[in-house]
């Protein structure tokens, strides 16, 4: 470890001898980034994520100099996935030099790609309104690329941490969408009953029976064959149970619908907020009479 470390001083030092060197023939730049690739290597091998992530930084900066984006966007990444290690905020920035590297020489799968990234490192930081930043960027970026499935996955996300942020009309909005497109495609329209599904969960969560009764129609209109799956009957039935005001019922109807279609967390927790918004009116009945 210590020798590895050693050997990366080594390389760092030499490659910022040449820099401030002057060069006749050739690129000081492009000898300094072979010393600098050596000297990130040799930090990596000792696990020294902070002093690998700085070099290669200074690595990005050669190939800058040199007008090579595209070398500098790699060596931006590598950067970020040392700081992963012990730093996502900065290894947060690095990606973002990257993902502006790449869009500025049209490699926009790769910014897209990075821009998801970004957006997830966000989600695992809690910071959900920045991850939703980013995620959209990246499914406008897929989307310019024609990548359908990887926008549509960006844009998924995003309809889910909305929903999370208590943003139903985006989440809705965004399911909507994703569902109507899926139609016309063979391969995607059997996840359409899914989407519906999540959108129909965010419209319970608003509370508004009428809405959610509007909002089945719509879906029956979009896919008439919708209203004969499990999916549009668990909708239905907490629709009524909403309309009843009736918890029991609304708690039976999870039950039944979790036995034979497992509930993940996600909708597990749209409905748990649902309950208790029913509860509290149950209880403000109780109270007024």
């Amino acid at each position: 470890m210590g020798d590895q470390i050693a050997r990366g001083e080594d390389f760092e030092k030499k490659a910022e001898k040449k820099i401030n060197g002057w060069a006749l023939f050739g690129s000081k730049y492009e000898d300094a980034s072979e010393l600098y690739e050596k000297s990130a290597n040799c930090f990596k091998l000792a696990k020294s994520w902070d002093k690998a992530a700085a070099v290669y930084i200074k690595l990005a900066n050669c190939h800058l100099k040199l007008d090579s984006k595209h070398e500098a966007a790699s060596a931006y990444v590598d950067a970020a996935n040392a700081y992963k290690k012990i730093s996502p905020k900065e290894a947060i920035t690095c990606l973002e030099n990257a993902v502006n590297c790449f869009t500025e020489i049209g490699r926009l799968n790769m910014a897209a790609r990075h821009a998801k990234e970004i957006g997830e490192l966000y989600e695992t930081e809690q910071d959900l309104l920045q991850a939703i930043a980013y995620l959209e960027r990246a499914a406008d970026l897929f989307s310019s690329e024609e990548v359908t499935t990887s926008a549509n996955q960006c844009k998924q996300k995003v309809a889910q941490l909305a929903a999370q942020l208590e943003q139903y009309a985006k989440a809705v909005e965004i399911y909507e969408e994703i569902a109507r497109h899926s139609l016309n495609n063979n391969l995607l329209k059997y996840s359409v009953k899914g989407y519906l599904l999540n959108a129909g969960l965010c419209q319970l969560c608003k509370g508004d029976a009428i809405a959610i009764t509007n909002a089945l129609e719509k879906y029956q209109d979009l896919d008439p064959t919708f209203s004969g799956t499990r999916e549009y009957k668990f909708l239905a039935d907490l629709a009524a149970a909403i309309d009843e005001e009736n918890v029991t019922k609304f708690t039976d109807v999870v039950k039944e619908f979790d036995t034979m279609t497992r509930l993940d967390a996600w909708k597990t927790t749209l409905l748990l907020r649902a309950k208790e918004a029913l509860r509290a009116r149950e209880l403000e009945e109780d109270d007024l009479t």
